[in-house]
């Protein structure tokens, strides 16, 4: 049962619905996310429906994370599945499993990432990402020899899309889990339904 009582679609104010077209941005680098067939997060949006002005502000932000990010997707969602599993965020883990499927990530890496940075076969960069998460969660800032391993192979805008996609989700996971939302229903069926990417 959500803490907040959330508002029905039918019920949104006109604020909210124009919150919603910061989802959808005109110049994005990358594609919007699958979500036909793909877990949901039910009550998210209705809950975001209490402060129009904070889910507008707020969708820009995640937006520009999802699909104007100068990360590549495969980097984005190693960030996004380790604060995931380190926020235990099943609705969040939930969606971006398959997400990072459709990108081509295997169930095998996404345990990789579950698992942590000491997980086998990481290259350099993907076990600096996960420490990156790990310390910013734990320490609230990433060390030198994560900053450096991270700064070896990636850019400074890159470096600060790391930084604020981890801040992101972070905060998504602490709304998700301090609303108590439910993991979609459906998500075994989904499991059941959608095979595992094999590359």
């Amino acid at each position: 049962m959500p803490r907040l009582k959330p508002v029905p679609r039918d019920e949104w104010p006109d604020e909210m619905f124009e919150a919603t077209k910061k989802l959808f941005p005109k110049n994005a680098r990358h594609p919007h996310p699958i979500a036909k067939g793909r877990p949901q997060a039910p009550g998210v949006m209705d809950t975001f429906a209490l402060h129009p002005e904070l889910a507008s502000a707020f969708f820009e932000f995640n937006t520009h994370v999802l699909t104007s990010t100068t990360l590549t997707a495969r980097h984005r969602h190693i960030l996004i599945l380790r604060v995931a599993a380190r926020r235990r965020s099943t609705s969040l883990w939930a969606q971006h499993t398959f997400q990072a499927r459709d990108i081509g990530i295997t169930d095998e890496f996404i345990a990789r990432i579950a698992f942590g940075s000491d997980a086998p076969f990481l290259e350099p960069v993907e076990a600096a990402l996960i420490r990156a998460v790990d310390e910013l969660i734990d320490d609230g800032c990433i060390g030198t020899a994560t900053f450096d391993a991270l700064a070896s192979a990636l850019e400074p805008k890159q470096l600060l899309d790391v930084i604020f996609t981890v801040g992101c989700y972070d905060t998504a996971s602490r709304f998700m889990n301090s609303m108590q939302f439910e993991t979609d229903p459906d998500y075994p069926d989904y499991l059941e339904k959608t095979p595992a990417a094999d590359r």
